[in-house]
C-alpha cells in the first residue's frame, strides 16, 4: 500500500479536467477480444484503463459434487480471483473475504438474465482472473464475464453492464481510476441489464440521496455506451455478411475511408502532394485523348453515308449469292428424285419382263404327230429367239429354265445316237456374242458350271430326228 504522502493535491482541475484527462461524465477506453481460449465454451479478454482481466465459462456441464445440483434450475458458479502479480504490493494467493464478496455480488447480478430453467441439474461455471489490477475490477469483471457467456452460446434475456461513480473533490464523477477510488471519498458500482433494471448495487463512503440520483443519471450514460461496444464486439464475431445491409456497409467503407485518408493526410503530407500532382497530369492527358477521339468521331461521321452505300451494295450482293446456291441446290435435289423414279421404273419393267415371258409346256408323248410336233417347236423357238433380241434383259437363267422344262437332250447325246451332223443357220453363230456381252453387263457373274450343265441357248438344241431328215432332203 502506497502512504498518504503519494496523494495529489488535487485530483479535477480548475478546468473540470481529471489527472487521466477525462471529465467527470467520460468513462475509460475499453479494449475487448473474443475466443481467446481454445479449451473453454466461451472466454473473453477485456483491458479497461490499466484494467486487464480474463474471464473463461464453462457448461452447462454436470455438477460436482451432485448434493450441490438443482432439481429444476441450474447452479451458476462466478469465481473472482486476483493474481498475486496484479497490484503493486504481492497480494495473497488464493480466496479472501474480499474475493469471496465479489463472487457472490456478481452471481447474483446475473441470475435475473440467464435461462437456468432450461438446464436442470446442470451448473454454468465463470471463472474471472485479473491480471492487472487498476480501480473498478469487479465493474470489469462484470462486463468481460457478460460477453463470455454469449460467446459460449448461454441463453440469456440481454447482457449485463457495469460501471461506477464515486465522489471526488466534492464533485461526482464516473467511472473511477486506481487514485480517485483511493482518495477519493465514495465510490459505487453498478450493474444494470439492457432494459435499465439494476441487478447490483453497492456503495462505499458517504453520499447524500442527490448525489446519488447524479451519479445514477451518469452510470446509466456510462452503461449504454459500453452495451454499444460489447453490441459490436459479439456483431463482429457472429454477424454474417449477408445480414448486413447496404447502407450500414457504406456508412461502414466511409467511416474507415476517412480515418485512413486522416491518418495518410499526417503522416504521408509530401508524399501525397506528389501522388495529387501525376493524379492531375494522367487526367489532363485524358481529357486530351477525349477530346481528341470526339474530333476523330465527328470526321467519321462526315464520310458515314459513303460506307452505308458500301454496306448496302455488300449486303445486296450477297442476297443475290445466296439465292444462286439456293436455286443451284434445288435443281440438284430435282435431279436426284428424277434419276431415282428411272430406277424404279428400270426395276419394275424388268420385273414385269419376267411375269411376261411365256413358259413352254412340256412335251408328251400322246398327242399328234411328230412332224407337227416339231414344227410347232421351232416355230415357238424362233419366236423366242426374237423376243430375246428386242428384249435387252431377258436373263439366261430363263433361257435355261426352256431348255429344262423342254426336256430335249443336248447335241453331243443326239448326234451319237442319229450321226447326223446339224444345219444350224449363221444367224445364231452371230447373235450368240451379243447375247453374252448383254448377260456379262446386265448379270453379276456366277460360278462356273461344268460343261454338262452349261446353258448353250434354245438356239442350239437339237430338235428332233425327223425334223433333220426333213431338212436335209429338203435342202
Amino acid at each position: 500500500m502506497s502512504s498518504m504522502s503519494d496523494k495529489p493535491e488535487k485530483l479535477i482541475t480548475e478546468d473540470g479536467l481529471r489527472l487521466d484527462g477525462r471529465r467527470a461524465d467520460e468513462i475509460r477506453p475499453m479494449k475487448i477480444e473474443i475466443g481467446v481460449l481454445s479449451r473453454a465454451d466461451g472466454s473473453c479478454y477485456l483491458e479497461w484503463g490499466k484494467n486487464k482481466v480474463l474471464v473463461g465459462v464453462f457448461g452447462p456441464r454436470e455438477v460436482h459434487p451432485r448434493r450441490t445440483q438443482r432439481a429444476d434450475t441450474a447452479v451458476i458458479r462466478y469465481k473472482y480471483n486476483m493474481a498475486s502479480f496484479s497490484v503493486e504490493d504481492r497480494a495473497r494467493p488464493g480466496p479472501s473475504r474480499r474475493s469471496i464478496e465479489i463472487s457472490k455480488v456478481s452471481r447474483e447480478a446475473f441470475e435475473p438474465v440467464i435461462m437456468t430453467e432450461l438446464f436442470p441439474k446442470t451448473a454454468i461455471d465463470i471463472f474471472v482472473e485479473v491480471l492487472q489490477a487498476d480501480a473498478g475490477t469487479r465493474t470489469a469483471a462484470i462486463n468481460a464475464s457478460s460477453i463470455a457467456l454469449a460467446d459460449a452460446g448461454i441463453p440469456m434475456k440481454g447482457l449485463i453492464t457495469s460501471c461506477a461513480f464515486g465522489k471526488v473533490d466534492g464533485q461526482i464523477v464516473l467511472d473511477l481510476n486506481k487514485d480517485e477510488d483511493n482518495y477519493g471519498d465514495a465510490d459505487f458500482p453498478v450493474a444494470m441489464t439492457q432494459d435499465g433494471d439494476i441487478t447490483l448495487l453497492q456503495m462505499d463512503g458517504h453520499l447524500t440521496p442527490d448525489e446519488i440520483k447524479k451519479g445514477l443519471e451518469l452510470v446509466r450514460k456510462g452503461c449504454k455506451e459500453i452495451l454499444e461496444i460489447q453490441q459490436a464486439v459479439l456483431k463482429r464475431k457472429f454477424e454474417t455478411p449477408v445480414e448486413e445491409t447496404a447502407e450500414e456497409a457504406a456508412e461502414t467503407a466511409d467511416t474507415e475511408d476517412k480515418v485512413v485518408e486522416a491518418e495518410a493526410s499526417l503522416e504521408y503530407a509530401p508524399e501525397a502532394a506528389v501522388v495529387e500532382e501525376i493524379l492531375e497530369e494522367a487526367e489532363e492527358l485524358e481529357e486530351e485523348q477525349l477530346s481528341r477521339e470526339t474530333a476523330e468521331g465527328s470526321a467519321l461521321t462526315e464520310e458515314i453515308p459513303e460506307f452505308e452505300e458500301l454496306e448496302e451494295i455488300i449486303k445486296e450482293a450477297e442476297a443475290v449469292v445466296e439465292e444462286d446456291t439456293l436455286e443451284e441446290a434445288i435443281e440438284a435435289e430435282f435431279e436426284e428424285e428424277a434419276l431415282e423414279e428411272e430406277a424404279l421404273e428400270e426395276e419394275a419393267e424388268f420385273e414385269a419382263s419376267f411375269e411376261a415371258a411365256p413358259e413352254l409346256e412340256e412335251f408328251q408323248e400322246t398327242g399328234p404327230s411328230k412332224e407337227e410336233t416339231v414344227s410347232v417347236e421351232a416355230e415357238e423357238v424362233v419366236e423366242l429367239e426374237s423376243e430375246e433380241f428386242t428384249d435387252e434383259e431377258a436373263p439366261l437363267e430363263e433361257e435355261t429354265g426352256i431348255e429344262e422344262e423342254t426336256g430335249i437332250e443336248e447335241e453331243t447325246g443326239i448326234e451319237e445316237e442319229t450321226g447326223i451332223e446339224e444345219v444350224i443357220p449363221e444367224e445364231t453363230f452371230e447373235s450368240e456374242p451379243e447375247i453374252e456381252s448383254e448377260t456379262k453387263i446386265k448379270e453379276v457373274p456366277a460360278e462356273e458350271e461344268p460343261e454338262e450343265k452349261k446353258c448353250e441357248g434354245p438356239w442350239k438344241v437339237v430338235k428332233d430326228p425327223s425334223e433333220l431328215r426333213s431338212r436335209g432332203e429338203n435342202e
